[in-house]
């Protein structure tokens, strides 16, 4: 039986974020835009969606350690296939967010088994596949985004036609190319925990909180900043072309960055809190943002903040995990993004709502400052007990 090779594992994350990118960045604008829904209901759609997500991670998690790991990533994308596929002619309301709601079940499945078996890859450590995996990620989000406003022009089926060929692809390649090859067994690694506890360390408990509070405001960049732009009579393909700048910053930075793994990972703490900062940072130049310019140079600061934060959350949760726990950790960080996710467009349509954007972006600004605060201190915590 041959080794799984990396390289497979970084053309699914490419193409599980390429069919994603499809979906995702034209949620808030199909339903507010063309569905003619208010704001706040929008926020309801992506909020099922990502409980959805978020219960797909927990059933991910649990299944990949005590089931079958390339098993549960083809449930997963199974249940894509068909959610895609049933939105090519079910696209009005109100199937459109159920449908999206099923989706968001099987890309919690699939994103959780993608993390889950990087964990799993011989040959690699953890953080060098997670660095990756950002890699391929951001590039498949970069090619989606680049051209899903031009699919869009021609009617909403192709977009969601384009999404069912993607992840039948990836489904294709699960089956030929994942299954019958041998994954890193249990090793000598151990999580710094006491084994015969159960109790989950503070330290993860604040990457949790931390992972929470980034996906909620991170989640406005996706969602209610679209109709924002569009209020500064800036277009659809505006916003988009925003998140493939996104894309090309985490392209260009984030194989410096994984250069610098070693040091990178020895000095976790420092990388998270520098990545929080430039999150908190972003939402200060939002306050100001009134042109194009001006919002493309709030993404790059965002995207900084993203390639060094992101791929090391997952890092960081994977020291605290045994050889039997690592997909159960890795859905953990993936149900706080899906939680985050979940409330952070809905709770941001009413905060927009009821006060204004800005009001928002100061709740963004206070929000990462404080987490970034809470983190660093219980890190500080940990390591000062850790030398007595």
């Amino acid at each position: 039986m041959k080794d799984f090779k990396l390289v497979w594992l970084l053309l699914g994350s490419l193409i599980t974020n390429l069919g994603g990118s499809f979906i995702w960045p034209l949620t808030t604008i199909y339903v507010h835009e063309y569905l003619k829904m208010p704001l706040t209901m929008a926020g309801v759609v992506i909020f099922l969606n990502c409980i959805a997500s978020l219960c797909g991670n927990t059933i991910g998690g649990n299944l990949f350690d005590r089931w079958q790991p390339i098993g549960t990533l083809m449930v997963g994308i199974s249940i894509d296939v068909l959610a895609a596929s049933a939105l090519i002619f079910f696209h009005g309301w109100p199937i459109y967010p159920v449908l999206l709601t099923l989706m968001g079940l099987g890309s919690g499945m699939t994103f959780t088994s993608i993390n889950g078996l990087a964990t799993k890859v011989p040959g690699h450590a953890a953080s060098y596949a997670f660095n990756f995996l950002y890699f391929t990620s951001s590039l498949g989000v970069a090619a989606g985004t680049l051209v899903v406003g031009n699919v869009l022009a021609a009617g909403i089926g192709w977009v969601f036609a384009c999404a069912a060929v993607i992840y039948l692809f990836f489904a294709i390649i699960v089956f030929t190319m994942y299954r019958g090859h041998r994954l890193r067994q249990n090793d000598a690694e151990e999580a710094p925990a006491e084994h015969g506890k159960s109790r989950v360390r503070p330290e993860v408990l604040a990457v949790l909180v931390v992972v929470f509070v980034v996906w909620f405001f991170y989640e406005q960049w996706d969602s209610n900043l679209s109709s924002y732009m569009l209020s500064k009579s800036l277009s659809v393909r505006e916003y988009s072309s925003v998140w493939t700048v996104n894309a090309i910053v985490i392209l260009l930075v984030q194989p410096v960055v994984t250069r610098m793994d070693t040091w990178l990972t020895k000095h976790i703490t420092l990388r998270l809190c520098t990545g929080l900062t430039l999150f908190t940072l972003s939402f200060i130049w939002l306050l100001g943002a009134h042109t194009y310019l001006s919002f493309v140079l709030a993404m790059v600061i965002l995207s900084l903040g993203e390639v060094l934060a992101m791929p090391a959350i997952s890092t960081y949760i994977n020291l605290f995990a045994t050889a039997h726990t690592r997909g159960q950790y890795q859905g953990l960080v993936q149900a706080g993004a899906s939680a985050g996710r979940a409330v952070g467009p809905l709770f941001g349509a009413m905060i927009i709502e009821g006060f204004s954007y800005h009001i928002l972006f100061l709740l963004a600004i206070g929000g990462l400052a404080a987490v970034m605060v809470l983190f660093a201190a219980v890190s500080a915590r940990a390591r000062a007990k850790a030398q007595m």
